[in-house]
């Protein structure tokens, strides 16, 4: 039996609610970590860090952590930014959210659909980074767990990723999240002239 309009609502509103919770826990964490010792000797955000919804406004700051990211070659396929317009169409707008330290935007997360079918509307891609001055603080895990727990408010029943098996600290923080690793896929595709493998990893939600 199909579940009543009002109770689709109330599950949903359940769902919205205990986001707001987890975003409120995980500020909670990030401001509990030490600033004076920070991880691998790499420099770490200073105060309280919170995970807000993404802003149009967001975008040059979104931007310039998705270069970073691009310039490293073992974040993406991608070469170059996108334009806002072009991002904004392809990202679901209900699963888009960016860390603040401050006035300062420090990491963003996002969920792309893979299809266009209908079979596959709750099946989605994730795409998480964080600047490199806030890497290894924390950051990333807070916006995958926000991104996680915003897709299921959104309906989303799988998560899945394409990781370079280079990128180690990316599969960490996937698996660390409830992700398997579903398989690698050899020479899948060529970044500026050098062909990539791409490890599959996937995240089956536990609200059906």
């Amino acid at each position: 039996m199909r579940d009543r309009p009002s109770q689709r609502a109330t599950t949903r509103g359940a769902s919205l609610a205990h986001l707001r919770g987890r975003r409120s826990l995980l500020r909670k964490r990030l401001q509990e970590r030490s600033p004076t010792q920070p991880p691998g000797g790499k420099p770490m955000i200073i105060g309280e860090v919170q995970i807000d919804d993404l802003q149009p406004g967001d975008w040059e700051a979104v931007a310039e952590i998705y270069r970073h990211g691009i310039a490293t070659e073992n974040a993406t396929f991608e070469t170059e930014v996108p334009s806002w317009d072009a991002w904004d169409a392809e990202h679901l707008v209900g699963c888009r959210f960016v860390a603040r330290s401050g006035d300062d935007v420090v990491g963003w997360a996002a969920l792309t659909p893979i299809s266009r079918r209908s079979a596959y509307t709750g099946v989605a891609e994730v795409s998480v980074y964080v600047a490199p001055a806030a890497q290894n603080a924390g950051v990333g895990r807070a916006l995958l767990e926000t991104l996680v727990h915003g897709s299921e408010a959104n309906g989303i029943w799988t998560l899945q990723g394409a990781v370079f098996p280079e990128n180690v600290t990316s599969l960490k923080l996937h698996q660390a999240c409830g992700f398997r690793v579903v398989g690698r896929r050899k020479r899948i595709g060529r970044l500026n002239g050098v062909w990539r493998d791409v490890v599959l990893v996937e995240r089956r939600s536990q609200i059906e």
